[in-house]
């Protein structure tokens, strides 16, 4: 708030609450709205200690008030109000407004988060974010608020990914409370609805999620679009502003701040694609599908931000799409793609920063250039290190798909069972959902002694074992095992919250057997084609 513009419209108390167009400025100040009689409901063990933090401030009564909403206990030199921002959205490339309630765009940002606090911890500097914690200018007429159900998933998952070795947000805590609820679309029992196809009361719940930043693709699109069509005076400059925040926040020390700033431009973009190439790569190696890769939810620190209806791919198929809404264009192999389309509107957005500086407008332009070369490099360095390979080999790795395709193969069970390099075909079509044919074993047999002949040509087969049991995970989200989580919480229940916290904290490690039998396991038939766990809508 110290070094970027306030709203110049803003009512500065912080009591900013109503729907409104935010035509300047890079963040509103808006004071969270506390949810009542907050129960805690979890807290991450692993990020408190990260922060150096004891774990029982997460019991502590101010503590639970200020991460519940009720941003009165802050003091000096917290503010009494926290901080909204505004970003825009495209898909795949198109600039859309629709989604704003004004159709021009000023009124499209963060309609229900609200980052409370930025501190140093342990040498690193964090912000701390409320999700669900009440109403914005950006809220376009909604209430503000997080249901328990997605906040339990979002919460989970940014820690599951945390001990995958996935750049990501964090989760500090949530609180959620019973005597405030709010009404979503959602799933009957048992519903195999596409859509939602009931009303349900939830829980309003509200994590605090923690980054470098919340910086996104979208919000420097924002300013790009301002400063494109001389919005205001001061548009360019707020675009230099946001760019030159970014960098501090989540650039140094790779980038000099001694250097001049289309250099650091350069620099900036060049490191955007490394991280932006390397964790899409990495969402592919851990089975994760994001569903809505819009970029309004690409973070520019190159992390993965934004858990809305994600997933994580079960019975192997390349357009695996959780989401009713994303289509094919977002499906699981096709993140690179849209990728590369939230890497066209950031560069283009720091295009406008070099005009007239032809060298580094080049240089800039080589980078946007290649970035389908570096994200083809990055995934095949990751089906190399899944399959244990020295080098990459396309037809070893295509075939295998291929045959995973047809075995209707589960992705995780089947790369951590090719990580115990099997001899034998009998312990891999364990992990395939349907028995498979005489001809379709020959073909896999076939490709076994190939693979094999390949890794023992390259070295000794137990490191490399070792190594892809590093790389492929035992356990991955299902999310029929995170649905009883969430439901039980609700009633006050926090136990099977608990426990999965334990597994995803340790998803490389052999567990104990109770665990294997609970949680290395096939989806069950009953929940192909179930409402609300096979596949859902955004209804958060």
């Amino acid at each position: 708030m110290d070094s970027l513009h306030a709203d110049p419209q803003a009512s500065g108390d912080g009591h900013d609450h109503q729907p409104r167009q935010v035509f300047s400025g890079h963040y509103v100040p808006v004071m969270p709205t506390a949810i009542p009689t907050p129960e805690l409901v979890a807290y991450s063990r692993t990020l408190f200690q990260d922060l150096g933090l004891s774990e029982a401030l997460a019991h502590d009564e101010q503590f639970r008030r200020l991460f519940s909403g009720d941003i009165s206990v802050a003091r000096e030199p917290m503010r009494p109000f926290g901080w909204a921002t505004g970003y825009a959205l495209s898909i795949y490339g198109s600039e859309y407004i629709q989604q704003c309630p004004f159709g021009t765009g000023n009124g499209y940002g963060d309609g229900r988060a609200i980052s409370v606090f930025e501190g140093v911890f342990n040498g690193r500097r964090w912000e701390m974010q409320l999700k669900g914690g009440g109403p914005t200018p950006y809220c376009r007429g909604a209430d503000g608020r997080a249901v328990l159900r997605s906040s339990v998933r979002e919460f989970l998952a940014q820690e599951f990914m945390h001990a995958l070795g996935v750049p990501t947000s964090r989760s500090l805590t949530l609180y959620m409370s019973r005597a405030e609820r709010v009404r979503r679309p959602w799933y009957s029992p048992n519903s195999r609805s596409f859509d939602p196809d009931i009303l349900v009361d939830n829980p309003a719940a509200i994590t605090t999620r923690v980054a470098p930043s919340f910086l996104r693709v979208g919000q420097l699109e924002l300013f790009a679009r301002r400063a494109r069509s001389g919005a205001h005076p001061d548009a360019l400059n707020e675009l230099r502003m946001i760019v030159a925040h970014l960098i501090e926040r989540n650039y140094q020390p790779e980038i000099d701040p001694g250097l001049p700033f289309s250099d650091q431009v350069v620099e900036l973009a060049g490191l955007f694609r490394g991280r932006l190439t390397s964790l899409v790569a990495n969402w592919i190696r851990v089975g994760y599908c994001q569903g809505n890769f819009n970029s309004d939810n690409c973070a520019a620190g190159g992390y993965t931000l934004d858990y809305g209806p994600f997933g994580f791919c079960e019975l192997f198929d390349p357009r695996f799409q959780p989401w009713t809404g994303g289509g094919e264009h977002f499906s699981f192999f096709n993140q690179p793609v849209a990728a590369e389309a939230n890497y066209q509107m950031f560069w283009a957005s720091l295009r406008l920063l070099l005009e007239g500086n032809t060298e580094a407008l080049a240089r800039l332009d080589a980078i946007r250039d290649g970035f389908a070369a570096a994200m083809q490099q990055a995934l095949e360095a990751m089906w190399a290190r899944k399959l244990g390979l020295p080098t990459y080999d396309a037809a070893l790795v295509d075939e295998l798909l291929e045959l995973m395709v047809l075995a209707k193969a589960d992705y995780t069970m089947v790369f951590r069972k090719l990580s115990d390099i099997p001899e034998q075909l009998a312990t891999l079509k364990e992990s395939f959902y349907l028995p498979s044919s005489e001809q379709l074993d020959a073909q896999w047999t076939h490709w076994l002694q190939r693979w094999r002949d390949r890794l023992a040509a390259a070295g000794e087969l137990n490191a490399t074992s070792a190594a892809m049991k590093r790389t492929n995970p035992k356990y991955t989200w299902r999310e029929w095992l995170v649905a009883p989580a969430y439901e039980q919480a609700a009633q006050g229940d926090t136990s099977l919250i608990q426990d999965l916290q334990e597994v995803f904290s340790h998803p490389y490690d052999e567990q104990s057997a109770e665990v294997e039998a609970t949680y290395d396991r096939l989806k069950p038939r009953e929940f192909f084609n179930a409402g609300g766990v096979s596949h859902y809508s955004c209804s958060s």
